[in-house]
């Protein structure tokens, strides 16, 4: 019989605590953190209870909590004064560092009304995004360097589930929003763990393969896409299954189907055309492109959201390079789906795609050991942002150039055109 949604809910709290964090006896938890607006929402309050108690059982010593709403920012920018919104709560910032320096395992939920911000003055969303930010670099740092265990994941909240089904009926929309979630993160397979421990190992196996290419630049060609992503010597591809400094193995995201590395942040080439809309500032980003040259985005053009586009990529001089390349099999459950989520954690995972901005010292060898100076002399990217954004569909393939210049194809039509 299908199971019913407070066991596929008591599936996922135990996908989340046994393969996202991978829990460790004695280990603490902190859910939420103020980077990229996942402090804990409200109607996740079911979902954390299940989650403490799966943390409890395993031996976790302490699970705490920090709660956000979303509401709060609406509210905030629709009264607040022009010379207040430069204020940012940083005791939350240590909290968060202070977690990780631990060891503690820190848990994001990312999950927002993409619309919530609608109509507000732009400059001031600006504003609060780019304080926030800068704020929240120091967590960014953490995370490059694998500090401790650490995942993100999402559940429906208010205005989400209706934007990604709008023609149900309001009563159905939340109920099919967490199907898809439960669907996408293989919460309705017999056994969640084991389909997952057979996921991971899969796309472990195409990052070996990928790393003993030790390609020079990747070329991705496709409708409105022409483009050259320069790799560093000593680059690494990662997936999701990650080790931190302690040697514990977690997977960072849930659901997760990318393999992904670090670009060279002077050496990208060409246009991009965007594959699917990106929910950034409050607001959706749609039908865009951006043209590089030496790395940096010199043209962009967006036919709704341009001026959200711009405040992303004013948010530093980072903010306007390449930090991330990734690739997705456009055959996998995400994009099989069929639906646009509105949402980064999800939608990055449904094709191949790009992050402005902060690039991971975990994926260039010897890369956490490095000072921020050695690592950007490296082509490495500081910024205090990091934004996925998707170029990959059925449409655009993907070549790896090696040293000797010769192109080799590694995903044709987006699927993967190698074996393993």
């Amino acid at each position: 019989m299908p199971a019913t949604f407070d066991q596929n809910l008591e599936k996922y709290a135990e996908v989340v605590v046994r393969i996202g964090l991978n829990l460790q006896p004695g280990q603490r938890l902190l859910i939420g953190a103020p980077i990229l607006d996942a402090l804990t929402p409200l109607e996740a309050a079911p979902l954390v209870r299940l989650i403490a108690t799966k943390a409890y059982q395993l031996g976790a010593s302490l699970v705490d909590i920090l709660w956000g709403d979303d509401q709060l920012k609406r509210i905030r920018l629709q009264h607040a004064s022009q010379a207040s919104l430069e204020e940012f709560p940083t005791w939350q910032v240590g909290a968060v560092a202070d977690s990780f320096n631990r060891g503690d395992a820190i848990l994001l939920i990312y999950a927002h009304n993409p619309d919530l911000l609608s109509g507000q003055n732009l400059e001031r969303v600006g504003t609060v995004e780019q304080i926030a930010a800068k704020n929240t670099a120091p967590i960014f740092d953490l995370i490059g360097r694998n500090a401790s265990n650490w995942s993100v994941i999402s559940v429906p909240v208010s205005g989400w589930s209706a934007k990604v089904f709008p023609s149900m009926a309001p009563g159905t929309q939340d109920a099919s929003l967490w199907d898809a979630i439960f669907e996408i993160c293989r919460v309705n397979q017999a056994d969640p763990i084991a389909a997952w421990q057979h996921h991971v190992s899969q796309l472990g196996a195409i990052c070996e393969y990928l790393n003993q290419q030790q390609y020079t630049a990747l070329k991705f060609t496709g409708p409105g896409t022409d483009l050259t992503v320069g790799l560093p010597s000593g680059h690494i591809w990662r997936s999701g299954r990650m080790t931190n400094e302690a040697g514990i193995p977690f997977t960072a995201n849930i659901p997760t189907e990318e393999v992904f590395t670090m670009p060279h942040r002077d050496k990208t080439e060409g246009v991009v055309a965007a594959t699917k809309p990106l929910s950034f500032g409050g607001g959706l980003i749609e039908n865009f492109s951006l043209t590089f040259r030496g790395g940096r985005v010199v043209e962009m053009t967006a036919a709704h959201g341009e001026a959200n586009l711009r405040n992303l990529l004013d948010t530093d001089e980072g903010a306007c390079q390449l930090g991330e390349v990734a690739l997705v099999r456009h055959s996998s459950p995400i994009a099989q789906s069929s639906l646009i989520f509105y949402n980064i954690l999800i939608d990055e995972n449904a094709a191949s795609h790009l992050a402005l901005g902060h690039a991971y010292k975990f994926n260039l060898e010897t890369g956490t050991t490095m000072s921020d100076d050695e690592f950007v002399a490296a082509g490495g990217n500081l910024s205090a942002t990091h934004i996925d954004f998707m170029i990959g569909s059925d449409a655009v393939d993907v070549d790896g150039v090696t040293t000797a210049g010769a192109a080799e194809p590694i995903m044709r039509k987006g699927e993967w055109a190698f074996t393993t």
